[in-house]
């Protein structure tokens, strides 16, 4: 029986390693076909042909900076020419920069809000305005972060962000339903992905500290970006899922 994404086209961006590529290999493994993003040649190339493995959807490479939005728009042109349509796309490209407010540079602060709210806001315009010309709808997903939810320190500029992309799925609910666009957030917890895993006591401290006894998997995060992107959830929009073990709902600090 084919899945509810097959031959869907998916664009992700910041997917070579860690969440966005869980995200893109499981699609691909659900029948969709995906252009993958990430500002590193290399990897992006890299992570494409290990997904395109997997099957049976199809993957292919599409290295730049998710920020600049000339090439966002090139790369909602890449999907259509590649694969024909563009039914999905997941802003999944983010920097953390970590410092409190005395110590934040203008430099540091805008380079944080251009990829993570400038990218995901362009992606989304740029997406939508390709799905409306297709008529048929479409998913928008962003990236947002339990820190969009809860302080944490050493993060104001990303987790203003991050509660920023909250927002902005609920004001593009105004412009997209009537289209048939579905646009909704996923907040993930601590996960484990290549940057988590490099540190010893992040395991033992998270695990300590998270009601379901353990961080997240980049599977776990994956499984819920493909609910919110399938027909499955087409009533669900302007929504914020937080995948997180139960983390926010007692907050205790990684200490």
């Amino acid at each position: 029986m084919n899945s509810v994404l097959t031959n869907q086209t998916v664009l992700i961006t910041g997917a070579g390693i860690g969440i966005g590529f869980a995200i893109a290999n499981a699609l691909v493994q659900q029948g969709a076909n995906v252009l993958l993003n990430d500002y590193d040649e290399e990897l992006a190339k890299k992570a494409a042909e290990v997904i395109r493995q997997a099957g049976p959807g199809r993957c292919e490479a599409c290295s730049g900076d998710a920020s600049n939005v000339a090439f966002i728009e090139q790369m909602v042109e890449t999907a259509v020419s590649t694969f024909g349509s563009l039914d999905i796309a997941i802003a999944n490209a983010g920097i953390t920069v970590f410092g409190d407010i005395f110590t934040t540079t203008p430099d540091a602060f805008q380079k944080i809000v251009d990829v993570n709210l400038r990218g995901s806001f362009f992606l989304a315009q740029l997406a939508a305005s390709q799905m409306r010309k297709q008529g048929k709808g479409g998913s928008i997903l962003f990236m947002s972060s339990v820190v969009g939810h809860q302080a944490h320190p050493g993060l104001p500029v990303y987790s203003m962000t991050k509660a920023g992309l909250e927002m902005l799925a609920k004001q593009l609910v105004i412009d997209f339903s009537p289209l048939g666009i579905t646009v909704n957030a996923i907040a993930p917890g601590a996960t484990l992905t290549e940057r988590t895993l490099d540190d010893p006591t992040y395991i033992p401290i998270w695990s300590r500290i998270t009601p379901m006894g353990r961080p997240a998997t980049v599977e776990d995060i994956a499984n819920a970006a493909l609910f919110l992107v399938s027909p499955l959830s087409r009533h669900i929009t302007g929504q914020s899922l937080v995948v997180d073990g139960g983390w926010t709902s007692i907050s205790p600090p990684p200490v």
